[in-house]
Protein backbone atom coordinates (compact mmCIF):
# COMPACT_ATOMS: atom_id res chain seq x y z
CA UNK A 1 0.00 0.00 0.00
CA UNK A 2 1.18 3.51 -0.71
CA UNK A 3 2.18 5.18 2.52
CA UNK A 4 0.89 8.37 4.06
CA UNK A 5 0.70 9.91 7.51
CA UNK A 6 -0.48 12.94 9.34
CA UNK A 7 -3.28 11.91 11.70
CA UNK A 8 -2.52 12.14 15.42
CA UNK A 9 -4.56 9.64 17.47
CA UNK A 10 -5.77 10.69 20.88
CA UNK A 11 -4.24 7.58 22.46
CA UNK A 12 -1.45 5.28 21.39
CA UNK A 13 -0.17 2.63 23.73
CA UNK A 14 0.55 -0.99 24.46
CA UNK A 15 -1.94 -3.28 26.13
CA UNK A 16 -0.59 -5.75 28.66
CA UNK A 17 -1.30 -9.46 28.08
CA UNK A 18 -4.62 -10.38 29.64
CA UNK A 19 -5.83 -6.78 29.79
CA UNK A 20 -9.41 -6.38 28.59
CA UNK A 21 -10.02 -4.89 25.18
CA UNK A 22 -12.55 -2.21 24.32
CA UNK A 23 -16.02 -3.56 23.51
CA UNK A 24 -16.27 -4.61 19.87
CA UNK A 25 -19.25 -4.62 17.60
CA UNK A 26 -19.03 -7.35 15.00
CA UNK A 27 -19.69 -6.46 11.40
CA UNK A 28 -21.74 -8.50 8.93
CA UNK A 29 -20.63 -9.90 5.61
CA UNK A 30 -19.85 -7.90 2.48
CA UNK A 31 -23.27 -8.55 0.97
CA UNK A 32 -25.23 -7.25 3.96
CA UNK A 33 -23.03 -4.69 5.62
CA UNK A 34 -23.64 -2.03 8.17
CA UNK A 35 -20.69 -0.34 9.83
CA UNK A 36 -21.90 1.10 13.09
CA UNK A 37 -20.78 4.54 14.10
CA UNK A 38 -20.92 6.56 17.29
CA UNK A 39 -20.69 10.28 18.07
CA UNK A 40 -17.15 11.62 18.33
CA UNK A 41 -15.57 14.72 19.72
CA UNK A 42 -14.20 17.21 17.21
CA UNK A 43 -11.10 15.71 15.59
CA UNK A 44 -7.58 16.62 16.61
CA UNK A 45 -5.78 16.31 13.28
CA UNK A 46 -2.26 17.13 12.24
CA UNK A 47 -1.26 17.07 8.60
CA UNK A 48 -4.55 15.74 7.22
CA UNK A 49 -7.80 17.52 6.56
CA UNK A 50 -11.23 16.76 5.23
CA UNK A 51 -12.05 17.76 1.66
CA UNK A 52 -15.75 17.36 2.41
CA UNK A 53 -17.16 20.71 3.44
CA UNK A 54 -20.45 19.16 4.60
CA UNK A 55 -18.81 17.88 7.79
CA UNK A 56 -19.87 14.30 7.04
CA UNK A 57 -16.25 13.16 6.93
CA UNK A 58 -15.29 14.53 10.33
CA UNK A 59 -16.44 11.60 12.51
CA UNK A 60 -14.13 9.33 10.52
CA UNK A 61 -11.19 11.64 11.17
CA UNK A 62 -11.76 11.62 14.90
CA UNK A 63 -9.17 9.93 17.12
CA UNK A 64 -9.64 6.31 18.18
CA UNK A 65 -7.44 4.10 20.41
CA UNK A 66 -4.34 2.64 18.79
CA UNK A 67 -2.80 -0.39 20.54
CA UNK A 68 0.67 -1.84 19.99
CA UNK A 69 0.36 -5.63 20.15
CA UNK A 70 3.27 -7.85 21.20
CA UNK A 71 1.27 -10.88 22.42
CA UNK A 72 -1.76 -12.53 20.86
CA UNK A 73 -3.85 -12.12 24.02
CA UNK A 74 -3.95 -8.40 23.26
CA UNK A 75 -5.99 -9.00 20.10
CA UNK A 76 -9.80 -9.33 19.94
CA UNK A 77 -10.90 -12.93 20.35
CA UNK A 78 -13.36 -12.92 17.39
CA UNK A 79 -10.37 -12.27 15.11
CA UNK A 80 -8.19 -14.97 16.67
CA UNK A 81 -11.04 -17.49 16.71
CA UNK A 82 -13.33 -16.68 13.76
CA UNK A 83 -16.93 -17.75 14.03
CA UNK A 84 -19.53 -17.86 11.24
CA UNK A 85 -22.10 -16.48 13.68
CA UNK A 86 -19.89 -13.46 14.40
CA UNK A 87 -18.41 -12.30 11.05
CA UNK A 88 -15.98 -9.39 11.05
CA UNK A 89 -14.91 -6.73 8.60
CA UNK A 90 -11.53 -5.19 9.42
CA UNK A 91 -9.03 -2.87 7.79
CA UNK A 92 -5.74 -4.60 7.00
CA UNK A 93 -2.23 -3.66 5.91
CA UNK A 94 1.40 -4.67 6.45
CA UNK A 95 4.64 -2.72 6.73
CA UNK A 96 8.15 -4.03 6.43
CA UNK A 97 11.60 -3.87 4.94
CA UNK A 98 11.39 -4.70 1.23
CA UNK A 99 8.01 -6.27 1.92
CA UNK A 100 7.96 -9.45 -0.19
CA UNK A 101 8.98 -13.10 0.05
CA UNK A 102 12.62 -12.09 0.58
CA UNK A 103 12.06 -9.04 2.78
CA UNK A 104 10.89 -8.73 6.35
CA UNK A 105 7.38 -8.15 7.63
CA UNK A 106 7.65 -5.81 10.62
CA UNK A 107 4.11 -4.61 11.38
CA UNK A 108 0.61 -5.82 10.59
CA UNK A 109 -2.16 -3.28 11.08
CA UNK A 110 -5.72 -4.32 11.92
CA UNK A 111 -8.46 -1.69 12.06
CA UNK A 112 -11.70 -2.45 13.88
CA UNK A 113 -14.55 0.03 14.12
CA UNK A 114 -13.51 1.02 17.66
CA UNK A 115 -9.70 0.67 17.66
CA UNK A 116 -6.57 0.06 15.59
CA UNK A 117 -4.17 -2.74 16.55
CA UNK A 118 -0.53 -2.54 15.43
CA UNK A 119 0.74 -6.13 15.51
CA UNK A 120 4.49 -5.88 16.19
CA UNK A 121 6.17 -8.76 14.36
CA UNK A 122 9.60 -7.48 15.43
CA UNK A 123 8.80 -7.81 19.14
CA UNK A 124 6.25 -10.65 18.98
CA UNK A 125 8.04 -12.79 16.43
CA UNK A 126 6.70 -15.84 14.64
CA UNK A 127 4.44 -16.91 17.50
CA UNK A 128 2.45 -13.66 17.34
CA UNK A 129 1.91 -13.77 13.58
CA UNK A 130 1.03 -17.48 13.66
CA UNK A 131 -1.64 -16.69 16.24
CA UNK A 132 -3.25 -14.47 13.57
CA UNK A 133 -3.29 -17.26 10.96
CA UNK A 134 -6.89 -18.35 11.53
CA UNK A 135 -8.21 -14.80 11.21
CA UNK A 136 -6.15 -14.01 8.13
CA UNK A 137 -7.23 -17.20 6.36
CA UNK A 138 -10.83 -17.23 7.59
CA UNK A 139 -13.78 -16.71 5.21
CA UNK A 140 -15.63 -15.18 8.16
CA UNK A 141 -13.21 -12.25 8.48
CA UNK A 142 -13.25 -9.81 5.58
CA UNK A 143 -9.92 -8.04 5.24
CA UNK A 144 -10.28 -4.60 3.63
CA UNK A 145 -6.97 -3.70 2.02
CA UNK A 146 -5.57 -1.53 -0.78
CA UNK A 147 -3.40 -3.55 -3.17
CA UNK A 148 -2.77 -6.65 -1.07
CA UNK A 149 -0.31 -8.39 -3.42
CA UNK A 150 2.93 -7.78 -1.50
CA UNK A 151 1.24 -8.22 1.88
CA UNK A 152 -0.02 -11.63 0.79
CA UNK A 153 3.37 -12.58 -0.64
CA UNK A 154 5.17 -11.73 2.61
CA UNK A 155 2.66 -13.63 4.75
CA UNK A 156 2.81 -16.69 2.49
CA UNK A 157 6.57 -17.07 2.17
CA UNK A 158 7.59 -15.84 5.62
CA UNK A 159 4.81 -17.41 7.70
CA UNK A 160 3.00 -19.93 5.43
CA UNK A 161 -0.22 -17.91 5.81
CA UNK A 162 -2.64 -17.81 2.88
CA UNK A 163 -4.42 -14.47 2.99
CA UNK A 164 -8.07 -15.07 2.18
CA UNK A 165 -11.39 -13.22 1.86
CA UNK A 166 -9.95 -9.84 0.88
CA UNK A 167 -11.95 -6.80 -0.21
CA UNK A 168 -9.32 -4.92 -2.20
CA UNK A 169 -10.28 -1.26 -2.51
CA UNK A 170 -8.00 -0.74 -5.51
CA UNK A 171 -9.98 -3.32 -7.47
CA UNK A 172 -13.31 -2.12 -6.09
CA UNK A 173 -12.58 1.42 -7.28
CA UNK A 174 -11.93 0.16 -10.83
CA UNK A 175 -15.16 -1.85 -10.85
CA UNK A 176 -17.18 1.12 -9.63
CA UNK A 177 -15.66 3.29 -12.34
CA UNK A 178 -16.66 0.65 -14.90
CA UNK A 179 -20.21 0.64 -13.50
CA UNK A 180 -20.26 4.39 -14.13
CA UNK A 181 -19.30 3.89 -17.77
CA UNK A 182 -15.54 4.41 -17.64
CA UNK A 183 -13.50 1.98 -19.71
CA UNK A 184 -10.81 0.14 -17.77
CA UNK A 185 -7.25 0.81 -18.94
CA UNK A 186 -4.64 -1.91 -18.17
CA UNK A 187 -2.11 -0.92 -15.52
CA UNK A 188 -4.15 2.13 -14.56
CA UNK A 189 -4.84 1.78 -10.83
CA UNK A 190 -5.66 4.38 -8.22
CA UNK A 191 -3.18 4.99 -5.43
CA UNK A 192 -4.27 4.78 -1.82
CA UNK A 193 -3.63 8.48 -1.25
CA UNK A 194 -5.77 9.42 -4.27
CA UNK A 195 -8.51 7.09 -3.07
CA UNK A 196 -8.51 8.78 0.33
CA UNK A 197 -8.85 12.15 -1.37
CA UNK A 198 -11.90 11.05 -3.38
CA UNK A 199 -14.87 12.64 -1.62
CA UNK A 200 -17.20 9.85 -2.76
CA UNK A 201 -15.39 7.38 -0.51
CA UNK A 202 -13.45 9.30 2.12
CA UNK A 203 -12.44 12.88 1.31
CA UNK A 204 -9.20 13.15 3.26
CA UNK A 205 -5.96 14.88 2.21
CA UNK A 206 -2.58 13.81 3.59
CA UNK A 207 -0.35 16.82 3.10
CA UNK A 208 2.69 15.25 4.76
CA UNK A 209 2.71 11.92 2.93
CA UNK A 210 5.87 12.81 1.07
CA UNK A 211 7.81 13.13 4.32
CA UNK A 212 7.45 9.43 5.08
CA UNK A 213 8.39 8.53 1.51
CA UNK A 214 11.56 10.57 1.88
CA UNK A 215 12.38 8.90 5.20
CA UNK A 216 11.86 5.44 3.70
CA UNK A 217 14.18 6.25 0.83
CA UNK A 218 16.84 7.46 3.26
CA UNK A 219 16.36 4.58 5.70
CA UNK A 220 14.83 1.37 4.26
CA UNK A 221 14.94 -0.12 7.80
CA UNK A 222 12.46 2.50 9.01
CA UNK A 223 9.75 0.00 10.03
CA UNK A 224 12.20 -2.36 11.76
CA UNK A 225 13.48 0.17 14.28
CA UNK A 226 12.46 -0.12 17.93
CA UNK A 227 11.36 1.53 20.15
CA UNK A 228 8.43 2.91 18.21
CA UNK A 229 8.49 6.60 17.36
CA UNK A 230 5.38 8.76 17.36
CA UNK A 231 5.66 9.05 13.59
CA UNK A 232 5.80 5.27 13.14
CA UNK A 233 2.67 4.76 15.23
CA UNK A 234 0.82 7.53 13.47
CA UNK A 235 1.81 6.42 9.97
CA UNK A 236 0.96 2.76 10.60
CA UNK A 237 -2.45 3.61 12.05
CA UNK A 238 -3.29 6.05 9.25
CA UNK A 239 -2.82 3.36 6.62
CA UNK A 240 -5.81 1.38 7.91
CA UNK A 241 -8.06 3.61 9.98
CA UNK A 242 -10.07 4.97 7.03
CA UNK A 243 -10.51 1.64 5.24
CA UNK A 244 -13.80 0.75 6.95
CA UNK A 245 -15.33 4.05 5.87
CA UNK A 246 -14.25 3.41 2.29
CA UNK A 247 -15.57 -0.17 2.48
CA UNK A 248 -18.97 0.97 3.73
CA UNK A 249 -19.40 3.43 0.89
CA UNK A 250 -18.10 1.13 -1.82
CA UNK A 251 -20.08 -1.95 -0.88
CA UNK A 252 -23.35 0.00 -1.05
CA UNK A 253 -22.64 0.95 -4.65
CA UNK A 254 -21.28 -2.33 -6.04
CA UNK A 255 -23.70 -4.43 -8.07
CA UNK A 256 -24.09 -8.14 -7.36
CA UNK A 257 -21.97 -9.05 -10.38
CA UNK A 258 -19.31 -6.48 -9.43
CA UNK A 259 -19.11 -7.95 -5.94
CA UNK A 260 -18.45 -11.37 -7.43
CA UNK A 261 -15.83 -9.97 -9.81
CA UNK A 262 -14.24 -8.16 -6.88
CA UNK A 263 -14.07 -11.40 -4.87
CA UNK A 264 -12.41 -13.23 -7.76
CA UNK A 265 -9.93 -10.46 -8.54
CA UNK A 266 -9.07 -9.93 -4.87
CA UNK A 267 -8.42 -13.67 -4.58
CA UNK A 268 -6.12 -13.50 -7.61
CA UNK A 269 -4.32 -10.51 -6.03
CA UNK A 270 -3.64 -12.70 -2.99
CA UNK A 271 -2.26 -15.51 -5.17
CA UNK A 272 -0.34 -13.69 -7.89
CA UNK A 273 3.08 -13.51 -6.16
CA UNK A 274 2.63 -16.74 -4.20
CA UNK A 275 3.56 -19.44 -6.71
CA UNK A 276 4.80 -21.97 -4.17
CA UNK A 277 4.60 -25.76 -4.29
CA UNK A 278 0.86 -25.99 -3.69
CA UNK A 279 -0.07 -22.75 -5.53
CA UNK A 280 -2.84 -21.99 -3.03
CA UNK A 281 -4.62 -25.27 -3.73
CA UNK A 282 -7.73 -25.74 -1.64
CA UNK A 283 -8.90 -22.13 -1.95
CA UNK A 284 -11.94 -22.24 -4.27
CA UNK A 285 -13.04 -19.18 -6.20
CA UNK A 286 -16.16 -17.43 -4.87
CA UNK A 287 -19.44 -18.93 -6.13
CA UNK A 288 -21.24 -17.29 -9.03
CA UNK A 289 -24.08 -14.99 -7.99
CA UNK A 290 -27.57 -16.20 -8.86
CA UNK A 291 -28.10 -13.73 -11.68
CA UNK A 292 -24.98 -14.99 -13.49
CA UNK A 293 -26.00 -18.61 -13.04
CA UNK A 294 -29.28 -17.83 -14.81
CA UNK A 295 -27.37 -16.24 -17.71
CA UNK A 296 -25.00 -19.22 -17.97
CA UNK A 297 -27.77 -21.83 -17.77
Amino acid sequence: MERAWGFRPVYVGSVAPGQSMPNMQSMPSVHNVHVSTMPFARPIAEGCRSRNQSGDAEPWMSPIPVHIVTHHTQLPLPFLQPNPSQPLVIGFDCEGVDLSRYGRLCIMQLAFNDAVYLVDAVAGGNALIQACKLGLESPYVTKVCHDCKRDSEALYFQYNIKLNNVFDTQIAYTLLEEQNGKKWVPDEYISFVDLLADERYCGVDYDEKEEVRVLLRKDPQFWAHRPWTVMMKRAAADDVRFLLRIFERMVKSLSEVSKWRLSVRSSLYCHCFCSGDDRFLGYPLPPLPGSMLVIIL
